[in-house]
């Protein structure tokens, strides 16, 4: 049988020795007694080191760049009267799923709860809406909605409490449910911005005479929105934000 040789070992001349034996890769010399085995073991190379476990390090930001700080969280009411679109307003703007309170409307509502004629409203919220929206890097709002019935109105004071501004949403439709809105607010000194909410696209009455039923004075802003839209409800509560800023920076 023909031996078989490695490609990297050298080859032995004729009547040398063998290209792969022990004493040609070894460097051994050879001896008048029979080779058995290994005659010395091959170099070594020093052992690794003992395996040691590198602590995780957090990611290094590029230097001189500060750390990111979250966004400020600035809360806004969605107030107003009975069926106006409060809860649409929350809706159409949140970020996340709202969190609704609605509850279905029965028979002992009649002639308590008028959502007006035009509307094909079915539920009612009975505790709050609550839904967020991010603004920027720098700003996320938490908008709170709060409910249009007269029976809950002690729950304002609460949802008021560490509140920014708030946007009354207004039916022009219906502005006699408005009015306790605006009271409160004028009362309490929160910035407020009223919203008229374009059912159906238009508005019953002009937003000048709005202003004078309302009796809201100049420095109150006064826009028409749609609740259903969410770039219009956006635009609707930047307005919000530019009123509590102008107020923050006058009462500094």
């Amino acid at each position: 049988m023909d031996s078989v040789r490695s490609p990297e070992w050298p080859v032995a001349p004729i009547g040398g020795l063998a290209g792969n034996s022990a004493a040609a890769r070894y460097g051994t010399s050879p001896g008048t007694d029979p080779m058995l085995g290994r005659v010395g073991p091959p170099p070594t190379a020093p052992p690794p080191p003992p395996y040691r476990p590198v602590p995780s390090a957090a990611p290094s930001l590029p230097s001189g760049r500060p750390p990111a700080s979250p966004p400020i969280p600035v809360k806004i009411l969605v107030a107003g009267g009975f069926g106006v679109g409060k809860t649409t307003t929350v809706g159409a703007i949140s970020e996340i799923a709202p969190l609704t309170t609605e509850a279905e409307m029965t028979s002992a509502g009649i002639g308590v709860d008028d959502p007006g004629i035009r509307s094909a409203k079915t539920t009612t919220t009975v505790a709050m809406d609550f839904g967020c929206v991010t603004i920027d890097r720098s700003l996320k709002l938490y908008l709170f909605g709060t409910p249009g019935q007269a029976r809950f109105g002690f729950m304002w004071d609460d949802l008021a409490r560490g509140a920014l501004g708030a946007l009354v949403v207004v039916d022009s439709a219906r502005l006699d449910d408005c009015f306790p809105a605006v009271d409160f607010f004028e009362q309490a000194g929160l910035p407020f911005v009223v919203g008229v909410n374009a059912f159906d696209g238009r508005l019953a009455l002009e937003l000048g005479e709005i202003r004078w039923a309302l009796a809201i004075g100049d420095h109150v802003p006064l826009v028409q929105f749609d609740a259903r839209d969410r770039l219009s409800v956006r635009d609707a509560l930047l307005v919000v934000l530019d009123r509590a800023l102008d107020r923050a920076t006058r009462d500094r």
